[in-house]
């Protein structure tokens, strides 16, 4: 039987530092890694960056695309008179997408319900159409009609002149969408969850062009079958491009405040009265007024 050989003193020798060698560039891979590491953490936390970052998560370039489609609603709206094609014709034929748009009131439409920076203006005039025109227990049994002012004389009616017929002979007089009591009651639910900043009031008192266009969509995600939650998140998405600069102002407070991106927020909580309504989001805007690079410019009826 052979002997096995001992290592030459010079072999082990290089595999000693071989292995230091080898040791000491692990060691600095993963010290540089840690640093860039800890670089980038850092300069994602710069206010200009949390800045750019909640405007590109509040709202995304490519827009919001909810699970529902249009289907033959707009034609449908057209029909019982709460929309007047030549009307929205002059508003919209100029309009980027402005053709793919009122193709809708002709016929019927796979097109999803989605919102950008072209369409939020179309998204708000038809959904208060249908808000309005819809059968609705939040208009008829809400401070709509019981709060002591003529019903005639809110926003969300004197105001609505885009159709054929008078807002108050469309106000609730359509079944356009069937909903069962249990969904009419689900319907409340929702809206009393959810507020707009330039208002005070719920949805389940929509006296303005936001809140009777959100009390719409609530109403036709309620009769498709919609989550809860998965409602709430879509119309979070509706504020944010009605009223941009609210909500990206909110994203930045949620970021600093509790640590959480904007994916990351509850829609239900961001909807509350204390974040979404006029006084709660003044309270946000106030608490992030000196962050570089944000621009308030407050919430608006105006679409």
């Amino acid at each position: 039987m052979s002997k096995t050989k001992p290592l030459a003193p010079i072999l082990i020798a290089f595999l000693i530092v071989d292995a230091l060698v080898l040791g000491a560039a692990g060691s600095y891979y993963l010290t540089t890694r840690s640093m860039t590491k800890k670089l980038a953490q850092v300069e994602a936390q710069k206010p200009e960056n949390i800045v750019k970052e909640a405007q590109a998560k509040v709202l995304p370039t490519e827009g919001y695309t909810t699970k529902l489609k249009w289907g033959g609603l707009v034609k449908k709206l057209v029909e019982v008179g709460a929309i007047d094609p030549a009307k929205y014709q002059e508003i919209y034929k100029s309009k980027t997408n402005g053709a793919e748009l009122l193709a809708l009131l002709e016929t019927d439409s796979d097109q999803p319900i989605m919102i950008n920076e072209n369409s939020a203006y179309f998204l708000v005039n038809t959904l208060w159409a249908l808000g309005l025109t819809q059968k609705s227990q939040v208009l008829d049994e809400g401070p709509m009609r019981t709060g002591g002012t003529d019903t005639g004389n809110f926003a969300s009616t004197g105001g609505w002149t885009l159709g054929t017929k008078a807002a108050m002979e469309l106000y609730s007089s359509e079944e356009l969408i069937y909903l069962t009591e249990e969904q009419q009651e689900l319907v409340q639910k929702i809206a009393a969850n959810v507020y707009r900043p330039c208002c005070g009031n719920s949805v389940a008192f929509p006296d303005c062009n936001h809140g009777m266009a959100a009390l719409g969509y609530i109403e036709l995600a309620v009769a498709n079958g919609l989550s809860e939650e998965q409602i709430y998140k879509d119309l979070l998405a509706f504020n944010s491009f009605w009223f941009p600069s609210t909500y990206v102002e909110m994203a930045v407070y949620f970021q600093q405040q509790e640590g959480k991106s904007w994916d990351q927020v509850d829609a239900q909580k961001a909807l509350s009265y204390d974040y979404s309504s006029a006084a709660g989001a003044q309270k946000v805007s106030q608490a992030v007024q000196n962050v570089p690079g944000l621009k308030s410019q407050g919430g608006s009826c105006g679409a």
